[in-house]
């Protein structure tokens, strides 16, 4: 190989090295800080290709996607002297490069650090002014907003914006979890003893009118059977004086047999009587027919 192609492959060598110095590119989630000695020069956040001073300047690349990151779990006082572990998350964006390398230089380790800080801070503040039933209600969103607005607003000049600030987890100490769930059973227990109060009572108000009603009732009902029994007895009364008017001495025979009949049904019955009774005369003699009384006659048409 003689000079002459060395001396082209040299040449060809610093050329590729001073291309490789000179242009650079920037991607689509990229923008990127010239630097010349330390000091910014240019601000870059269009992509595409891109050319700078070789060994004089230098380039920064920052990420300028939405970025993640996650604060250390916390115990926080509520304003209701309630302890709350809250687990949370904030998304930011670097929106102002310089800026942001200016406040903590060039890598993002340095703005993690400090967004703890704030973050932490801003929790503090807008939970101390907070109960624990806001906190685990509804009522989160505009507690986050209050929190997404103090952090945002004390990085701005740190040349980032927050997206969002979400609190992923919010339990009860250890400590203070057993207490809360004691005193949560205590007043489960209160309501169901006062709900099985109220039944009793409407059980034994519901029995007692059940009871005067079931009184009332059976009273009622005797009232009629004694109307209906009188009633009855007086028609069987008049029944019996009808007939014994109309043949005495049939009814009293009549009558008789049907004390013999009631006297020997079983059979074993004994009956004492005295001498010349008139009880069992009717079983030695028999009944002699009284006289027919005499039919009136029919009137003539």
């Amino acid at each position: 190989m003689n000079r002459g192609t060395l001396a082209g492959l040299a040449a060809l060598v610093v050329l590729a090295f001073i291309a490789s110095e000179t242009l650079f590119t920037v991607g689509q989630t990229e923008q990127v800080l010239v630097t010349q000695f330390g000091q910014v020069v240019r601000v870059i956040d269009t992509p595409g290709l891109h050319a700078k001073i070789p060994l004089v300047q230098a380039v920064i690349p920052f990420d300028k996607r939405l970025l993640d990151y996650e604060v250390q779990p916390e115990e926080v006082i509520l304003g209701d002297q309630r302890r709350l572990i809250v687990d949370s998350f904030t998304r930011f964006r670097i929106v102002n490069p310089l800026l942001y390398y200016q406040a903590v230089g060039p890598t993002e380790d340095a703005i993690r650090t400090r967004l703890t800080s704030v973050v932490s801070s801003a929790l503090r503040r807008v939970l101390g002014n907070e109960q624990l039933l806001n906190v685990l209600s509804s009522d989160r969103d505009r507690i986050m907003s209050l929190i997404r607005g103090q952090v945002n607003s004390e990085m701005k000049s740190f040349g980032i914006a927050v997206a969002d600030v979400r609190i992923r987890r919010a339990d009860l100490p250890p400590e203070n979890t057993q207490a809360i769930l004691s005193r949560m059973q205590s007043e489960r227990q209160r309501v169901a003893a006062q709900a099985r109060a109220e039944g009793a009572e409407a059980s034994a108000r519901i029995r007692a009118n059940a009871e005067r009603e079931r009184t009332v009732l059976l009273a009622q009902a005797r009232a009629t059977a004694d109307k209906l029994r009188g009633e009855g007895e007086g028609t069987a009364i008049a029944t019996y004086a009808a007939a014994f008017e109309r043949d005495p001495h049939f009814f009293s025979v009549w009558r008789t047999l049907q004390a013999y009949r009631a006297a020997f049904a079983a059979g074993k019955d004994r009956l004492v009587l005295t001498p010349g009774d008139g009880f069992l005369e009717l079983l030695g003699t028999a009944p002699v027919p009284a006289a027919s009384p005499p039919i009136a006659a029919a009137p003539k048409p």
